[in-house]
């Protein structure tokens, strides 16, 4: 089995070491257009079957050279420029692909598409069946947003609805967070665990939820919610809202009655949220400011991303619970499924590079061992079945991956 893994960044890191530690993993291409990225990620893995190519994938020529020495790609680019990029290019090599974006690329979505090319003669509308059937035609499999969320959220909310006969309600709420005692020494308690840019974008877009038995397009933040953790030893209070963390599930379970995924933080994060947005801080649309056009949500990210950093030992958390509520033999069920993960501190990995990279390297490790099968553009929900379902969630365990699963039966 050769592997590729496209972005020499945290997640990417994190793929590669859980990849090393199957025997079926022969090489592994690190590729990525930066240079000192690449060198960086050498001095942290220096593995002999760990090759590093400094490629933009821009470059088709050189591109299409290093892909079509691999069989599966692992794709765990920042934004969907670079991301429908490697999955137009991947899918036109032939090769399967797990990526990591909270993206459903089945139906891409429409809000702020951050400049990615669209193929000549196929409209926004048109493009995720076109880009479907392609990579059924190649043979291959998309597994699509298989990281923390989307990901582990649609495989865990995907094995609640299994579990009950008449599955009403889904509810997702995850987050990455700084650990408690380093809150407070972060602006707006955050700590940045990947692409800050693409964090404000969730805050800013419209999504999709499902209401009363019908799709509804809600403004991100919306449905805000406060919460109290109580379980895997902790007692904690957070609060979460809606952000489009899980794209496909309006597409592949429209019967339920409510669908929402929702960003977990420490309580105050959106108070402060929605004051930059309601000051128009966070716009995308330049304004004019001393002859100069000056995008407002650019600037603040400039001025916050140096503050957000990890710094004097600060670490973050994943953070997940997420419940299914339905009927089973004539009785109403919740299944409740509970994560609260540290980072690997010894291989200098973030909490949601760690939880990210090892569902997504898990996830192509099943791909090429034929636990996923198929061909096409296939989300986590429909990948990890209920014959799979155990056997992922012991191998996530198995590189410190932690699901909780919790059957109770409400009181009437």
């Amino acid at each position: 089995m050769r592997c590729g893994v496209l972005g020499a960044g945290k997640i990417g890191q994190a793929v590669i070491r859980t990849l090393l530690h199957a025997d079926a993993v022969k090489s592994i291409a690190v590729v990525d257009a930066n240079a000192g990225a690449l060198q960086a990620m050498k001095q942290r893995i220096d593995d002999k079957r760990v090759h590093y190519r400094h490629v933009d994938l821009f470059d088709t020529a050189r591109a299409r050279a290093v892909l079509s020495k691999v069989d599966i790609v692992f794709v765990t680019l920042p934004n969907r420029r670079a991301n429908y990029r490697a999955i137009d290019l991947c899918s036109d090599v032939g090769l399967h692909m797990v990526d990591v974006l909270e993206e459903y690329h089945r139906r891409p979505d429409q809000w702020d598409t951050e400049g990615f090319k669209l193929t000549d003669g196929v409209s926004l509308e048109e493009y995720g069946d076109w880009l479907h059937h392609k990579i059924q035609q190649r043979g291959v499999i998309l597994l699509d947003g298989m990281g923390l969320a989307p990901g582990l959220t649609n495989v865990t909310v995907g094995q609640g609805i299994r579990m009950v006969d008449n599955a009403e309600s889904a509810i997702a709420r995850v987050g990455g967070i700084p650990a408690k005692k380093f809150a407070a020494t972060f602006p707006l308690g955050y700590m940045i665990t990947w692409a800050f840019a693409h964090v404000l974008r969730e805050y800013m877009v419209r999504t999709n939820v499902i209401v009363g038995g019908r799709i509804q397009e809600v403004e991100a933040l919306s449905g805000y919610e406060k919460l109290h953790f109580s379980e895997l030893g902790r007692s904690e209070e957070l609060e979460c809202a809606i952000t489009p963390g899980m794209p496909s599930f309006i597409y592949t379970r429209p019967y339920l009655q409510e669908f929402a995924e929702k960003t977990i933080r420490w309580p105050g994060h959106f108070e402060g949220i929605e004051l930059l947005k309601e000051c128009g801080l966070l716009d995308k649309e330049p304004v004019a400011y001393d002859g100069h056009a000056v995008s407002p949500r650019e600037f603040v990210a400039a001025i916050l991303a140096p503050r957000m950093q990890s710094q004097q030992g600060a670490f973050d958390e994943c953070v997940m619970w997420n419940t299914v509520k339905g009927s089973k033999a004539g009785r109403m069920v919740r299944v409740d499924y509970y994560m609260w993960e540290s980072p690997d501190l010894d291989a200098g990995l973030t909490s949601m590079a760690k939880v990210t990279g090892v569902t997504a390297a898990i996830g192509g490790l099943m791909v090429m061992s034929g636990h996923i099968k198929g061909t096409g553009i296939i989300p986590p929900e429909d990948a990890v079945t209920e014959d799979t379902y155990q056997y992922f969630i012991s191998s996530v365990s198995e590189h410190g991956v932690h699901v909780k699963e919790v059957i109770t039966e409400p009181e009437a």
